[in-house]
């Protein structure tokens, strides 16, 4: 492998200069939600693979979709998973969930690298997937050419991108006014405008995912979403997710929310309150996310 790269940031920040090595434990919980709707993702893009192929996962996270790739890889005869990521505490995370889904029969291999930075050019995959990883780049269209070099002709390249907001609470929560999820949305989307307007190099990409594939050279560009939709049970583990989640985002919306919302969050996020949401039975995880994949000339 190429271990010259090593660009990787010590203290775990990306572009979006996010402490994803914090997150952990969220992303492994969303992990294990979408693992079924994962283990259906890498089924439809391994069908028609060679045999013993090669798969690339830049920017992991925990592991999730590495795992699913490394166990349909096994049920096929074995192959080739590689984790590119910035982040040594994912990486670390990933390659150890690959490692148990894919047994003896799949070769794991690590790369501590920004995805900005990497030269996929050296690479030679069958198949390469990107899970929300290119939103966080500076130039997306540029990076998705990059990436695209990674895949041997014929091969595919597949980016989760896009779909619809999670959702996890009821509309109207008895306290505050109703609608706050949809007002915490609302507020994350700013703040995610101006943290994108924000970065070094920064070039908008205004189309969407597909024809930002065929810009970067694939063909057969195609789409598909799943579907994640779990319920939770109070005071679990799943619902110091949810609460973990309601926490992020009222934190970034800051003063962007009114008084009366704010003064909400905090009766929510209350753990000794009469109020916590955490404790609440009408909690929900429904996730929609789609895929965008394009074929290697």
């Amino acid at each position: 492998m190429a271990s010259g790269h090593q660009h990787g940031h010590g203290h775990g920040h990306t572009h979006d200069e996010m402490d994803w090595a914090a997150r952990a434990d969220r992303l492994k919980v969303a992990d294990h939600l979408a693992a079924e709707a994962y283990a259906e993702v890498a089924k439809r893009l391994t069908a028609n693979l060679p045999a013993e192929p090669t798969v690339i996962d830049i920017g992991p996270g925990a592991g999730g979709m590495s795992a699913a790739f490394a166990a349909e890889l096994r049920s096929r005869g074995g192959g080739t998973v590689v984790l590119v990521d910035a982040v040594p505490e994912l990486l670390a995370l990933a390659e150890a969930a690959a490692k148990e889904h894919g047994g003896d029969a799949v070769t794991v291999q690590t790369m501590l690298g920004d995805a900005a930075e990497v030269d996929f050019a050296e690479f030679r995959a069958d198949l390469v997937w990107a899970s929300f990883v290119v939103h966080h780049l500076p130039d997306q269209q540029a990076a998705l050419a990059r990436i695209a070099s990674a895949v041997r002709p014929g091969g595919l390249l597949a980016v989760s991108e896009g779909g619809l907001e999670p959702q996890n609470l009821p509309w109207d929560l008895g306290v505050g006014e109703p609608g706050l999820e949809h007002r915490l949305h609302a507020v994350r989307a700013k703040w995610f405008a101006a943290l994108r307007a924000g970065m070094d190099g920064v070039v908008r990409m205004p189309y969407g995912w597909g024809t930002a594939l065929a810009k970067a050279g694939l063909t057969d560009v195609g789409r598909f979403s799943y579907l994640v939709d779990q319920p939770v049970a109070p005071n679990s583990d799943v619902a110091a997710y949810v609460v973990e989640r309601i926490r992020f985002m009222a934190e970034i919306a800051g003063d962007d929310l009114d008084e009366s919302d704010r003064d909400a969050i905090a009766r929510l996020l209350d753990l000794n309150g009469p109020d916590y949401v955490g404790a609440r039975d009408d909690l929900f995880v429904l996730d929609t996310r789609t895929v965008h994949h394009g074929r290697a000339g």
